[in-house]
């Protein structure tokens, strides 16, 4: 698997806007330079248990074979005892994936590989290291000094990319799995019982995505409210993550990619929007839609 294949390209436009911002770079260094990935490596190895095949190695087993289809070294995988389901990939020198003890215990064993997939897409796109920045100055501006003054202006920037790369990551979730499990997951997440999520039509719950950009986009005023409200999400909301992996899932760049091939383009050309490879006879990029 290559990013190229089935990077999402909102994801790829708010990377470019954010890499572009005067002064992120060094942010970005500055706070790596401050030690905080040891500190965060540390506490996840103090307060976690790390899993292989001698430690619960039927959670474990469900990674490997998913590295092995993306084409990525294995990450550590730490299981953490807390009663709220989530998970997380964190690190850039030592990535590790972490999933929490009611997460693996909430989720079948397919919607498990969805969830691990998903955190093993941030890993292939290289989502990572600006994640953890991501989540050290959402968490911690207070606690920056100086610093903070030079993080607030790319805080929303690196927030609103972030909540884009989320659906990167559900693609690649959704390659190794389904749309239709990665859809499921979403409703689990959401703190569906599943005797109930399992009834649910997802294609009606996507549609609400519909009705929510038609409230969104009703006026300035509506915008507005609608941005003060999500500008602080690092996820977007469930049902525009169900609408949008729904949809790819009937896209000719999802069926090309389950049925063994790639999005790659023997005349060497690249969109100019998101960067996915483009055939001389297309006059519109098919992951984009950009005009060639």
């Amino acid at each position: 698997m290559k990013p190229s294949d089935f990077i999402h390209p909102e994801d790829a436009a708010a990377l470019r806007q954010m890499e572009g911002i005067p002064g992120f770079a060094a942010l970005v260094k500055k706070i790596l330079a401050i030690g905080i990935e040891n500190l965060q490596y540390g506490v996840n190895m103090a307060s976690s248990i790390r899993l292989s095949e001698k430690q619960l190695p039927k959670i474990y087993r469900h990674l490997p074979p998913i590295c092995q289809r993306m084409g990525i070294p294995e990450p550590e995988f730490y299981l953490q005892m807390n009663p709220v389901p989530n998970a997380w990939t964190s690190g850039d020198t030592r990535i590790y994936i972490t999933v929490t003890s009611s997460l693996v215990e909430m989720m079948s064993d397919e919607e498990l590989d969805a969830i691990i997939a998903h955190e093993c897409g941030h890993i292939l796109c290289r989502h990572v290291l600006y994640h953890t920045v991501a989540q050290w100055i959402s968490s911690g501006l207070a606690n920056l000094g100086i610093l903070g003054t030079l993080a607030t202006p790319v805080q929303y920037a690196l927030l609103y990319w972030y909540r884009k790369s989320e659906l990167s990551a559900d693609r690649a979730a959704s390659i190794i799995t389904s749309p239709e499990v990665v859809a499921s997951t979403m409703a689990r997440l959401s703190g569906g019982p599943k005797s109930l999520t399992s009834q649910i039509d997802m294609k009606e719950w996507a549609a609400q995505a519909d009705e929510y950009d038609k409230i969104q986009n009703n006026g300035l005023w509506n915008k507005t409210l609608q941005l003060a409200v999500i500008a602080g999400l690092d996820h977007p909301f469930s049902a525009v993550r169900v609408r949008e992996i729904l949809k790819w899932g009937e896209s000719e760049q999802y069926r090309m990619i389950k049925n063994g091939g790639t999005m790659d383009s023997s005349s060497g050309r690249t969109c100019p929007r998101c960067g996915c490879p483009v055939d001389e006879g297309w006059r519109f990029c098919r992951n984009c839609g950009c005009q060639l």
